[in-house]
């Protein structure tokens, strides 16, 4: 698909990116990753860190992390506390939140990186699931179609180095592919088996996608058995409730 123009707060996101299709318009059994960060210019998930008060919190958490990884604004570091519900790490140069959505990540999710402006900072969307729908929803009256809608952001893991695109965000698409009580091509009857399919297919579109780039939109094709028409459970379904978490 087409280049994306810089997307801001109001711009109609679904119109921009059948746009950028343009003949080329997704199927009802495709999925359409998209990057959260337009996501987030889209909806005005974006904060200026000159309106940003630190709290005394956040400038201990900047003095300490300055002395184990690059400087650390107290301004950014407020946000992070803003946008957590619990600090779970702060070591290292790394600052681990759970946000009020539930995800584990690296500073919330707050960002500068791909930034509108300097000096400003771009966080999650408020409802990642509601955002897929809204697109979802405006691509079918604009085009008459519906692709799954997926959106995604990277994130570190545990012991490994690198980081992958997740999905945070679903309408559409089935998030995972329970085989606990199947069995295998041997017989035996599995019982952990349980795919993380759109964090899989988020993964394969980050491969298509530069960082540098403004195609913040990849087409997926061939994921026609866990496209359905019900906009489904949504990414909150991949989460694990607190009470099962064994490492934070």
């Amino acid at each position: 698909m087409g280049v994306l123009p810089e997307v801001a707060a109001g711009d109609d996101l679904a119109l921009l990116i059948s746009a950028a299709l343009g003949e080329e318009a997704a199927r009802d059994d495709h999925v359409l990753a998209i990057a959260h960060k337009v996501v987030s210019k889209a909806e005005g998930a974006v904060v200026s860190l000159a309106d940003v008060v630190p709290s005394a919190r956040a400038r201990e958490l900047a003095a300490a992390l300055e002395h184990e990884g690059p400087t650390k604004d107290p301004r950014a570091i407020q946000v992070v506390l803003d946008e957590s519900a619990h600090v779970l790490r702060a070591e290292r140069g790394v600052l681990i939140g759970r946000t009020r959505h539930g995800f584990v990540c690296a500073n919330a999710g707050v960002d500068a990186s791909n930034a509108p402006v300097g000096e400003t900072v771009v966080v999650l969307p408020r409802d990642p699931d509601a955002s897929a729908r809204r697109i979802r929803a405006r691509l079918r009256e604009l085009t008459g179609r519906a692709p799954a809608v997926l959106i995604s952001d990277s994130f570190g893991r545990p012991w490994r180095h690198g980081q992958v695109d997740v999905a945070i965000g679903l309408a559409g698409l089935q998030p995972l592919d329970d085989w606990r009580g199947r069995r295998d091509a041997r017989g035996l009857e599995l019982s952990a088996t349980w795919l993380a399919v759109s964090d899989a297919a988020a993964a394969a579109a980050e491969l298509a996608r530069a960082k540098d780039s403004r195609e913040p939109v990849v087409v997926l094709e061939g994921l026609e058995r866990y496209v359905t028409s019900a906009d489904g459970p949504g990414a909150a379904a991949l989460l694990r409730p607190s009470a099962e978490d064994l490492f934070a």
